[in-house]
């Protein structure tokens, strides 16, 4: 599933913002995480277009509604294709705020080093903030691996990998993972369309890419205007690795959602209308001191 990057309303008409002297239209470009896809981001990209922005959510390549089966997805560029392909159609003078959530930091950081001039900022919810001058894997994932005991991962199940080409085992979270760890506060019915939507992803801890550690620079990735929202009340990524991430990479802004607000890991579920304010707020903010 690709969602539209015209704004319209549900009548299929054209859907302009409130009039506003104050108004700014963003591109919002949201990329979704681990074993999800588009859907997850149908809250808030629908409160995104009702205030007049565009937006893009595409699939990752394997997820979501994405045609390519597991097996055929082989590298991590090949994975985060459809967002290169996304950000690199746009044409001048649009530029995308990017907004990656969990994982799919990974491959907005990508984004941002393949096409700076195209990203007006990039946008981390509770993301893999990878830090320059580090591999993207090694500043992100591994580390948090490398700090969680087993048990975190409770009933999240490894997946045969069927091509043997591809180093690495996918993985899938498991109900009682979803419930416990990333869906606490988001609704039942959200949990419920999730574990009907899931699908294996691969983190490609082994891939190239991932692992190359003059990958991620200052003039590419380093020069786009980056924020991180840290979810406090997060059990998937703790607020404390969020806030360890954003220590490796000064000059990161940081905006938060607090202790006993209602959002979890999937922030765009459980706190959509917040969160929709929250990007448009912080797009605001950046549009205005680069004027």
């Amino acid at each position: 599933m690709e969602m539209e990057t015209t704004k319209g309303g549900g009548d299929g008409k054209p859907q302009q913002a409130p009039p506003s002297r104050h108004h700014r239209h963003h591109h919002f470009v949201l990329v979704h995480g681990l074993c999800h896809g588009a859907w997850c981001w149908y809250k808030v990209a629908t409160a995104l277009r009702r205030a007049g922005h565009s937006v893009t959510a595409p699939d990752m390549a394997g997820c979501g509604a994405h045609p390519a089966r597991l097996h055929e997805v082989s590298t991590f560029e090949e994975y985060s294709r459809p967002l290169l392909d996304a950000v690199a159609a746009l044409l001048p003078p649009d530029r995308a705020v990017l907004v990656g959530h969990s994982h799919g930091g990974l491959s907005v950081a990508l984004a941002a080093q393949r096409f700076p001039e195209k990203v007006a900022a990039a946008v981390f919810v509770t993301a893999a903030l990878p830090a320059i001058g580090g591999s993207m894997f090694a500043t992100t994932t591994e580390e948090f691996v490398e700090q969680e005991e087993p048990e975190y991962y409770l009933d999240t199940k490894q997946v045969a990998q069927e091509n043997p080409d591809i180093p690495g085992n996918p993985i899938i979270f498991g109900p009682n993972f979803m419930a416990q760890r990333l869906y606490q506060h988001s609704p039942p019915e959200d949990l419920t369309l999730a574990l009907s939507l899931l699908r294996p992803a691969n983190q490609f801890s082994d891939d190239a890419l991932m692992r190359d550690e003059q990958l991620l620079t200052e003039d590419g990735y380093g020069s786009a205007r980056r924020v991180f929202v840290v979810v406090e009340d997060d059990r998937g990524i703790p607020a404390e690795f969020q806030r360890r991430m954003v220590a490796q990479s000064p000059g990161v802004e940081v905006e938060k959602m607090a202790v006993g607000g209602g959002a979890d890991h999937m922030a765009m579920l459980s706190r959509p209308e917040e969160l929709a304010e929250l990007l448009v707020r912080a797009a605001d903010k950046l549009s205005s001191e680069s004027e």
